[in-house]
């Protein structure tokens, strides 16, 4: 297959907001061109579970990240075949992760929520109930679903994410808990600086491996604190990255103010990855404070367990009422498209027949995913207009009533 752009990455601004971090533009990778802002659609295992990559593409997808930890297995046959992209039949621009949240949170305990009182607390696990151990060297852990010990460090990491060959890596850090302590993040936040210039140098030798250039993200963490988030944004923007994540432990409430520190920091000539949400009032704050492109499992994993997303809010498939309705009259998903009804799907997800509620997991993660994929198309569209006032306060006013 012919790429668009081979062996380049780069960032292109087309409109910038006026508060000088929101923007529109364009990622340029090997495997082809992200429009921004822009939603990833999570292929944990090289793959967006129940879709084919026919269906991805049947939603105007753009991209797919993939996880660095639940591809480390297969991550020499995926060399072998060309890399992430050609190895899982998507054949477009790809982005994985490090492994480093996967590793401090699979099994570790750290951040729980527990009732106290009857209110919650965020609480981390007891050393002694952790499966996750972290050095100077790296993470040590014990793989939950394996039993065996094994160890990841800045230099695993690339050489994982570069055998599997994705157009975007994530550098090695330390993920912190809303639980740990100022001083434990300071400590953190020096371990993740260290080991980002460790991730820029082991990663300049696999970069070109497989015969393309492979992008890497450094990633900024530093919990809720001002001065830590535009300290070590300061320190990563003087380093070598193309681009940079946006990670971390932090209340909901605070995302558009630690979005502003970090960006304000940042270079605006680079790309910004928010990890991990997909709320539509979450990607209006992203975008306005700066980033670029966003991920999140939960469009899909909602969509299994019922939850259907609409324009005038999200809706349970479970309750018996209009049930001879699309699942949103408006939606240009291929589900709606094909006249499936909200009584069809849920008699598909009850069903017991496995062949049936596998069905209903592909046309109702087909539509959530549509639905958080064309929210992205609208807010581009509106930034290039100058209209994401008026857009964002009619789409407010029609999801949450307000």
């Amino acid at each position: 297959m012919e790429y668009k752009n081979n062996n380049t990455f780069s960032f292109e601004k087309v409109k910038t907001l006026p508060n000088g971090l929101g923007r529109a533009g364009i990622i340029h990778t090997p495997h082809g061109d992200i429009k921004t802002p822009a939603f990833m659609c999570v292929g944990t295992g090289g793959k967006v579970r129940y879709l084919s990559m026919e269906d991805l593409k049947s939603i105007n997808a753009q991209a797919m990240l993939s996880n660095g930890y639940h591809l480390r297995k297969p991550s020499f046959e995926i060399a072998k075949a060309g890399g992430l992209a050609q190895w899982s039949g998507w054949n477009g621009p790809t982005l994985t992760d490090s492994g480093g949240f996967q590793v401090m949170s699979l099994g570790s305990g750290i951040g729980k929520v527990v009732n106290m009182d009857r209110e919650k607390e965020v609480v981390n696990a007891a050393k002694k109930d952790r499966l996750t151990v972290v050095e100077e060297d790296g993470v040590y852990f014990t793989d939950p679903f394996t039993n065996e010990d094994e160890k990841i460090g800045p230099e695993e990491s690339m050489q994982i994410q570069c055998r599997i060959g994705a157009d975007i890596h994530m550098a090695f850090d330390e993920l912190t808990s809303l639980a740990d302590t100022y001083e434990y993040n300071v400590e953190a936040l020096k371990r993740t600086e260290r080991w980002a210039q460790r991730s820029l140098d082991e990663h300049k030798k696999h970069h070109m491996d497989l015969g393309y250039y492979q992008a890497l993200y450094g990633v900024l963490q530093g919990g809720r604190w001002e001065d830590l988030r535009r300290s070590t944004a300061k320190k990563l923007a003087q380093m070598d990255f193309d681009g940079y994540g946006l990670g971390g432990a932090f209340l909901k409430e605070d995302l558009g103010e630690i979005l502003r520190w970090c960006c304000e920091e940042l270079p605006d000539n680079k790309p910004r990855h928010l990890l991990g949400l997909s709320r539509p009032d979450d990607i209006f704050t992203g975008v306005r404070m700066g980033a670029d492109t966003f991920d999140c499992v939960a469009p899909t994993r909602e969509a299994r367990h019922g939850r259907i997303y609409h324009r005038y809010g999200y809706y349970s498939i479970n309750k018996q009422v209009h049930l001879d309705e699309l699942l949103d009259p408006e939606c240009d998903c291929p589900t709606c498209r094909a006249g499936w009804t909200r009584g069809q799907l849920r008699a598909l997800k009850k069903s017991e027949n496995n062949e049936e509620k596998e069905l209903y997991f592909r046309l109702a993660s087909m539509h959530n995913l549509r639905f958080i994929l064309r929210l992205m198309e609208n807010i581009r569209q509106a930034i290039l207009e100058d209209r994401l006032d008026e857009y964002q306060a009619q789409f407010y006013k029609d999801y949450y009533g307000k």
